[in-house]
């Protein structure tokens, strides 16, 4: 039991001073001027602080990327204080170009690792290829069987992908929808977006053949200004998004979410990721591999920092994107919000959002900027 006092609350959407009061991992009560007296509370002085809930990131390869410089270029496993220390209490794990050294069971392993370590984990079956990498027999199996399957990843418009038809796309996303249907999930197609032409064709002719567009689900929207403005126009017709906050943008990210803002487009619509763990390769204009960098966990909230600190943003118009957003968009119930009821996931930061405090499922990961849980072989 927990009582932060005197926090300025963001839930995400701004509601001044509050206290709140956390049991058995959820949150009790969120009022003003709270009076408590319960045999071993904790009580944090939060005066001067933000509380937010914590941070989601539905993209991000917690086995690590890579693969595309061969073995010596995969990258490493997501620590979980890397996690923490970002403010990300739940995570979505991907599986990328390597789906021979990266299997999807090892994938589902990290991710219950992380969830016995102290967070909240899902994931996405399958990586770049179809005939997808499940985990079972069929997609339809996956979704049902497995809690944490919330949908099938695949690439398109990407050298490395399996350039698939319409209709191939079609029957895959048929028994993401069916799957999602008998599971009580909504069912996704999360999708890998390269920068070849035309990336949003499919999925405009999918939609006008019926298929709804809360199953698509593209990323790394914003890689080229050409995509991006495709990517607006799948938002207009109420498709979401997803912008990658780790630098994969023809812009800065920073300015890809102002443009977003500009263009009035609806942000409900819209989130971020980081790709962490993710390799980010360069390649020359024969196809061949010329340098490797990989994705920072850090990156929603060096992002976070940068667009309201620098760039002059209300931070509950940015914390959505990475949370509320989110947790709506792929039925992450209990996520992504502050209210009663809701899970006990929440990051305190100074003015200048810098963190102090962490908890994540009821328990504080972090306290004064100082880790207090660690990964299973982290020193």
């Amino acid at each position: 039991m927990i009582l932060f006092k005197n926090a300025t609350v963001y839930a995400p959407e701004k509601l001044g001073k509050r206290d709140v009061l956390v049991v058995n991992g959820r949150v009790a009560a969120l009022e003003e001027n709270l009076t408590v007296s319960l045999p071993g509370l904790e009580v944090i002085d939060a005066d001067g602080l933000i509380l937010t809930p914590g941070l989601i990131d539905q993209h991000i390869h917690v086995t690590g990327g890579g693969g595309e410089g061969g073995p010596v270029s995969r990258v490493p496993e997501v620590s979980f204080s890397s996690l923490v220390s970002s403010g990300t209490t739940t995570v979505v794990g991907v599986s990328g170009t390597d789906s021979v050294t990266r299997s999807i069971h090892a994938l589902l392993a990290k991710v219950r690792a992380l969830q016995e370590e102290g967070i909240s984990g899902w994931m996405y079956t399958s990586n770049y290829a179809l005939p997808p990498s499940l985990l079972s027999g069929s997609v339809r199996d996956d979704l049902f069987l497995v809690p944490e399957v919330l949908g099938v990843k695949i690439a398109h418009a990407d050298h490395r992908s399996s350039f698939p038809s319409a209709d191939e796309m079609l029957r895959i996303l048929s028994d993401v929808r069916v799957g999602g249907m008998i599971a009580g999930k909504i069912g996704v197609l999360h999708v890998h977006m390269g920068n070849l032409p035309d990336g949003f064709a499919i999925f405009n002719e999918i939609a006008d053949r019926g298929m709804p567009v809360k199953h698509i689900r593209p990323s790394h929207c914003a890689r080229d200004k050409d995509l991006f403005e495709q990517a607006l126009a799948f938002v207009r017709r109420g498709g979401i998004i997803d912008i990658t906050s780790g630098g994969t943008c023809f812009s800065s990210p920073a300015e890809v979410i102002n443009q977003l803002a500009e263009e009035k487009a609806d942000m409900s619509k819209v989130t971020m990721s980081t790709d962490g763990g993710g390799s980010i390769p360069r390649f020359d204009d024969k196809g061949d591999m010329i340098g490797l960098g990989t994705g920072s966990p850090a990156a929603n909230l060096a992002l976070i920092r940068e667009l309201v600190c620098a760039k002059g943003f209300a931070l509950e118009r940015i914390l959505p994107m990475v949370t509320s957003n989110v947790a709506v968009n792929l039925g992450l119930h209990g996520k992504g919000a502050l209210a009663a009821g809701a899970d006990a996931d929440i990051c305190c930061f100074t003015k200048d959002l810098e963190l102090r405090h962490v908890m994540a499922k009821g328990k504080l990961l972090m306290r004064d900027a100082a880790l207090k849980a660690k990964g299973m072989f982290e020193e």
